[in-house]
């Protein structure tokens, strides 16, 4: 590995540590009793409604007993609800209740507002440059993740 690798390796944890430090500086969860990992567990209803609690731990590599600890959770706290699956008597479905979508769009605006204050003083072609950027180095790191 090259000195200016390392370098640059360094200068990204810097980064990333001032940009963790600026982006939750204000957490929208801290009041609600939701944890970033129930969190994560809403957003997969809000992309999947009507999702199977297998169907969420295989798309979170998750066990199935991990993820009905946090449904269960999540529903106990209104914000999300099981029903019956009209195909399949046996199965239960999930859905974000009015409350938990409530939550995720507060959690969204705060985010989008965070990574508006980043870019605000980029230009649109400078913005442009640092998300594909930001997406080549993202999916590289995916493939070499999976491939070891």
């Amino acid at each position: 590995m090259t000195n200016v690798s390392l370098l640059a390796e360094d200068n990204l944890l810097d980064l990333f540590g001032r940009l963790r430090k600026l982006a939750f500086d204000q957490n929208p969860l801290q009041d609600s009793g939701v944890t970033m990992s129930q969190l994560a567990l809403l957003y997969w209803v809000t992309a999947s409604p009507g999702c199977g609690v297998q169907d969420m731990a295989d798309g979170l590599d998750l066990t199935a007993p991990t993820v009905s600890v946090g449904v269960r959770r999540l529903e106990k706290a209104g914000l999300l609800e099981r029903q019956p699956d009209p195909q399949d008597g046996r199965a239960i479905q999930l859905f974000l209740t009015t409350q938990g979508q409530e939550l995720c769009q507060q959690v969204r605006a705060f985010r989008r507002e965070k990574m508006r204050l980043l870019l605000k003083g980029l230009t649109a072609e400078e913005s442009t440059t640092l998300v594909t950027l930001l997406e080549h180095a993202i999916s590289t790191a995916e493939k070499g993740a999976k491939s070891e």
